[in-house]
């Protein structure tokens, strides 16, 4: 059986020269590896309690569903502004390039329920830290955020220190 790592391509020189991107399609298009990397993000988190599973748009999404099911939990849609329906939240941030917002209804947690953050990569941290800023803006408890790709270099674990994160690949680099 492959590893897990085997199964996400690398691109050189991708977005930028010196950049080597870690492509996550590449896991998502193969059923072993969709099926090994929710495996295992699952198993790093199973001794956690929590209420909730909420995930970022796109890839958390994609990630978090899964995790959710499996385990008889709710799934919340964290979004891009403008994006949802009904009353919302939201939290401004700084992107690498710019600024963004995101945001979720305002009825998705409740106070003192125990949510996991789910996503694809945590880089430099900016959007996960949005996303606890926003759960715990309406009373929720952050118990844990899980990855599938971790990029350490870019020290995104440092800027959500005092959470717990668990990374089912961690690069060194950026």
């Amino acid at each position: 059986m492959k590893k897990l790592e085997e199964y996400v391509r690398a691109i050189p020189d991708f977005p930028e020269p010196g950049i080597i991107f870690r492509d996550v399609t590449s896991v998502l298009q193969d059923a072993d590896g969709l099926q090994l990397a929710i495996d295992t993000m699952q198993e790093l988190v199973k001794d956690l309690k929590y209420d909730v599973v909420a995930g970022a748009e796109s890839r958390g999404f994609i990630f978090g569903t899964p995790i959710a099911y499996n385990n008889h939990k709710p799934f919340v849609l964290i979004r891009k502004k403008g994006k949802l329906p009904r009353e919302t939240v939201s939290v401004d941030y700084d992107l690498e390039y710019g600024k963004a917002t995101i945001e979720m209804h305002k009825d998705s947690i409740q106070p003192g329920q125990k949510v996991l953050v789910v996503d694809d990569l945590i880089a430099t941290g900016g959007t996960t830290e949005a996303m606890i800023k926003l759960i715990e803006s309406l009373g929720g408890e952050v118990v844990g955020v899980v990855v599938l790709m971790e990029l350490a270099g870019l020290k995104g674990r440092e800027r959500i220190a005092g959470y717990r994160l668990d990374s089912a690949i961690v690069y060194e680099g950026k």
